[in-house]
Parts: structure tokens; C-alpha cells; sequence
């Protein structure tokens, strides 16, 4: 069952993955390894598929390096779930397919706490109950099942929410 792994407020590009670890310094193959390295440095070793983030506020914030998400997206992290995102990141996250949802579980959920959660839907739920996260517009939910926004365009070489 997926794990939370909770982060506090203002959590940076460079916190998700140290600009010295960047696909061209680090391989394309093993950046992701290194993701947290310096303020959960067991977090690439210990993080399962779907596992969920919980982080405070302004998630995401600093540059606008598409390989911080991508470590993540390696990792294949299940959601993120923050009270607020900076705004490129955020964007990042769904390109790559990476569910983001903006909504403040950082006085709910622990560390380790097990959840599950139904991205199309929105619904968490963990040992004490259930929470409804606010639930992704169509057009994500069509790009999420497709797996990013751009393997939905290359799929049917339109955006998620254009007509055919």
C-alpha cells in the first residue's frame, strides 16, 4: 500500500534534485537517484511506486528545470499533494503525468502513514478516514490515463480537451 512522505513549506527544485545531480552531470539513468539527496537522502532508495508526497506550501518553487519532476516521474511517485505549488512547476508536474493537487494534508498525515488515493477522483483514504482532494478537470484526467499531456498529443496529436 503507498506510504506518505511528508515535506515541510517552500520545498525547492534544487531540494527535489541538487543542481550537481542533473541528468547531464549525474547520467540520464541515475539522476533520479539522487532525488532529496540532501534533505531526505533515504528517500530514492526507500520510496515505493505510487507512494504519495505531502508537502507545505509554495511547493516547487525556485527554478523552472523540468528534471526535478522528472526524478520524480523515474521514481514513479503516485501524487503530490500540497497546499500551493509554484506555478512552472506545477505545470512541469502535469505535463509529465504526475498527479498534483492542491489541498493542505500537512496537519492530517504522517510520515509512513499508508493511504490510497484515486487520482481520477480525488478521493484519499487513509486509517482514520477518507478525504476528498479536489478531484482533476477532464482534460487532466485524459492526459493522466495516457500517462503525460504529451504522450496524450502524440497519441492523438491534440492536446487533452481539444476536439478531434
Amino acid at each position: 500500500m503507498p506510504r506518505i512522505w511528508k515535506f515541510g513549506d517552500s520545498v525547492n527544485t534544487d531540494d527535489i534534485l541538487p543542481g550537481k545531480f542533473a541528468p547531464f552531470m549525474a547520467g540520464e539513468d541515475v539522476f533520479q537517484t539522487f532525488a532529496f539527496h540532501y534533505i531526505r537522502p533515504e528517500f530514492a532508495a526507500a520510496v515505493a511506486p505510487g507512494d504519495v508526497l505531502i508537502g507545505g506550501r509554495n511547493w516547487g518553487l525556485g527554478s523552472s528545470r523540468e528534471y526535478a519532476p522528472q526524478a520524480l516521474k523515474k521514481l514513479r511517485i503516485g501524487a503530490i499533494v500540497a497546499p500551493s505549488f509554484a506555478r512552472i512547476h506545477y505545470r512541469n508536474l502535469l505535463n509529465l503525468g504526475i498527479p498534483a493537487f492542491e489541498y493542505d494534508l500537512t496537519g492530517l498525515l504522517q510520515d509512513g502513514d499508508e493511504v490510497s488515493l484515486d487520482v481520477n477522483t480525488g478521493v484519499l483514504t487513509y486509517g482514520g478516514g477518507t478525504v476528498q482532494l479536489p478531484p482533476p478537470p477532464e482534460f487532466l484526467r485524459e492526459a493522466l490515463a495516457e500517462g503525460s499531456i504529451l504522450a496524450f498529443f502524440k497519441k492523438y496529436g491534440r492536446f487533452p480537451g481539444e476536439s478531434a
